[in-house]
């Protein structure tokens, strides 16, 4: 079989696998936790209400079920767009998180634009500065980009941008200059993040002794970095994107909450504060989603950059061997 073809399948396969997995994990431990959803939904006066009226409830929201039925249905309704009903709200869960998705995605866009820029400026600088102290400088940014938590970010930012400087206001979504503060609190620790994969893969490519070949051919250091390293040393970190989509999600619980705005992170607070288990299961399932095509869009884009993956792939299968991960990092000269 064409090797291209089987790699495609198999990592469709995987991104198939990984949002099943994270959807079904969710929904066990989450019915597994010692609470009645039925008195979730009633709120403190649960207990005042008859029998036969609880027993409807439970009936209407399929919880009279047992535990395995209740999955299947609610895994079938996936596959035909019914993601269940909200037991705080009352309404539909696809709804409800497809309004908060445009917020998200807005700043969750902007941030990694920002973490993007800054991350690959912060690592091209500190690798072509000839200045050593400027050099280290720069390459202490990103372990302390990793470290601030972004809740104290946020609000920093707040303090300096809204109320010192009144140039970006400090919460709401009415202008786009309210998406700046909260992108840029989302793009410091992802962008830390990349800064220094980038960095480190940068000076490692630096040293390959195709460099020295370039540079004895009359190269000046510019044509070395922007022509020759930064191409090679970029594979690896764009193999973070997952996890940086990841990590940009995740960032936007804290986020929304600081600057007031609506969201996925948001919702997902709220359902989490109020076990809201068919929402919180909608979360899980859409950022299972996000981050299994982006794996997906990466692996796919990968062996269009180094096709040797596709190739090493089909010779291990030809020798007999098992098929390991596919090596990502390297460098092509």
């Amino acid at each position: 079989m064409n090797p291209t073809l089987v790699y495609v399948a198999k990592r469709l396969v995987q991104a198939v696998f990984v949002v099943w997995a994270a959807y079904t994990v969710a929904f066990f431990v989450l019915f597994a936790l010692p609470s009645d959803p039925v008195s979730l939904i009633l709120g403190p006066d649960a207990q005042n209400y008859p029998p036969e009226q609880l027993e409807a409830l439970r009936q209407q929201y399929g919880l009279d079920e047992n535990l395995l039925v209740q999955y299947f249905q609610r895994l079938g309704g996936v596959f035909v767009g019914d993601l269940g009903t909200s037991f705080a709200m009352g309404r539909p869960v696809g709804e409800l998180v497809g309004e908060a998705l445009w917020p998200t995605a807005q700043i969750a866009t902007l941030g990694l634009l920002f973490a993007v820029i800054g991350g690959a400026g912060v690592a091209v600088a500190a690798n072509f500065t000839r200045n050593r102290w400027l050099a280290n400088v720069l390459l202490a940014l990103p372990p302390l980009g990793v470290a601030i938590p972004a809740f104290w970010l946020g609000l920093m930012l707040i303090q300096w941008f809204s109320f010192g400087l009144p140039i970006f206001p400090a919460m709401g979504d009415r202008t786009p200059a309210a998406l700046v503060l909260p992108a840029i609190t989302l793009a410091v620790p992802t962008g830390a993040m990349l800064a220094q994969l980038l960095s480190k893969s940068l000076t490692i490519t630096l040293r390959e002794p195709y460099v020295d070949t370039v540079l004895a051919k009359g190269a000046d250091r510019t044509r070395i970095v922007f022509g020759h390293a930064l191409k090679n040393a970029a594979l690896p970190a764009f193999t973070m994107l997952g996890l940086i989509v990841g990590q940009l999600i995740g960032g936007a619980v804290v986020t929304e909450t600081v600057f007031s705005r609506p969201g996925i992170g948001r919702v997902a607070a709220t359902a989490v504060g109020g076990q809201d288990i068919p929402v919180v299961l909608g979360v899980v399932l859409l950022a299972g989603v996000v981050f299994a095509v982006t794996n997906l869009i990466v692996d796919l884009v990968y062996p269009l950059l180094d096709p040797r993956i596709v190739h090493a792939a089909s010779r291990r299968r030809a020798a007999g061997a098992a098929e390991p991960a596919p090596v990502r990092e390297g460098t092509t000269a």
